[in-house]
């Protein structure tokens, strides 16, 4: 399986050729020794001039030894989780269009090139796989409903431009994968994906794609509480770090409101009697309103900060050459 495409798009005279873009599916792995051939093999059928990349992560079955077999590129990351996987497969892989997609067999390698073709055709630095599946096991309902409130809580914070934020289909733009500062560590890396481009307010679009269940033999590696936990302080930490001064501002209005509910009474025996007979009270009251104002200044001061982060991302965003993929039809 050779790592690149053709650099030139077949069918084309001398005079006509471009450079054909290089697509790279990305396929991170653990544990997947029954489903990871099947994925190798539709992506292979579906998407025939694409590298393919497995990395293994830890695996203790046969995962390697089978994506091999299979015809995948097969690398390591001994750092365990999602996340680190993905930080070195974007370090790692050079491409023009990238596809990164779980090594558990439930993604329709049939989407990819419809979802390749939206990003083309349009423009995009990230495209969604939007899962689509009426079997329960597939998609159990609490994890409908945990994606539910966790998509919620981001489109309401960070804008409403995204459907399934935890879906791990997903195709993106080389200058996107170059100047995304991967963070995460494990499954929270989806919500990453979608912050930075919110953030940046790079296009993006979606593609319905088909969900099904696993092979048998296959287990899932998502735990339903805690991956969720982890992905909800995940989502309470990005916004403390992009956007301080309304993460902040909530604290301090907490915190005033708290201080005016102990001290107000104080205030007004005071003004009765000229006299200040619950002393506590009142320190408490004065103390919850001075942390109250300086909850409000660090929520300036970091505001100033994430600005010059931001600008920083975009800067390197911009740096890299916008691709052009006129007449790319994947398939």
């Amino acid at each position: 399986m050779p790592d690149t495409l053709p650099q030139t798009a077949p069918g084309l005279g001398p005079d006509q050729r471009r450079a054909a873009p290089r697509v790279a599916v990305l396929v991170p792995c653990y544990n997947e020794e029954v489903a990871i051939p099947r994925v190798v093999e539709a992506f292979r059928a579906t998407l025939p001039d694409a590298a393919i990349y497995v990395y293994d992560n830890n695996s203790k079955d046969r995962t390697i030894e089978t994506a091999r077999a299979a015809g995948a590129i097969v690398r390591t990351e001994s750092l365990q989780g999602k996340g680190h996987v993905v930080r070195r497969m974007f370090a790692d892989i050079e491409a023009d269009i990238y596809v990164l997609v779980d090594g558990d067999d439930t993604y329709e390698a049939a989407a990819a090139p419809r979802m390749i073709a939206k990003l083309a055709d349009e423009k995009l630095d990230m495209v969604t796989g939007i899962r689509i599946s009426e079997i329960q096991e597939a998609y159990r309902p609490g994890h409908r409903f945990g994606n539910l409130m966790l998509t919620g809580m981001v489109r309401t914070i960070f804008g409403n431009r995204i459907t399934d934020m935890l879906s791990g289909y997903r195709v993106f733009s080389r200058r996107f994968v170059k100047s995304f500062p991967a963070l995460a560590a494990g499954f929270e890396t989806e919500t990453e994906f979608t912050v930075h481009a919110l953030e940046l307010m790079l296009p993006v679009g979606e593609v319905e794609t088909a969900y099904k269940d696993r092979p048998a033999g296959s287990t899932s590696k998502l735990r339903t509480f805690s991956d969720g936990w982890r992905i909800l302080k995940a989502i309470i930490a990005l916004v403390k770090r992009e956007k301080p001064l309304p993460f902040f501002s909530w604290i301090a209005a907490a915190l005033l409101l708290v201080g005016l509910g102990f001290g107000t009474p104080v205030v007004w025996e005071f003004l009765a009697t000229g006299l200040v007979p619950r002393l506590p009270t009142a320190v408490l009251a004065m103390g919850l309103v001075l942390l109250s104002f300086l909850s409000f200044a660090c929520g300036m001061i970091l505001d100033t900060v994430t600005r010059g982060r931001m600008e920083a991302k975009r800067t390197a965003y911009l740096a890299i050459p916008a691709p052009d993929f006129e007449g790319v039809r994947p398939g």
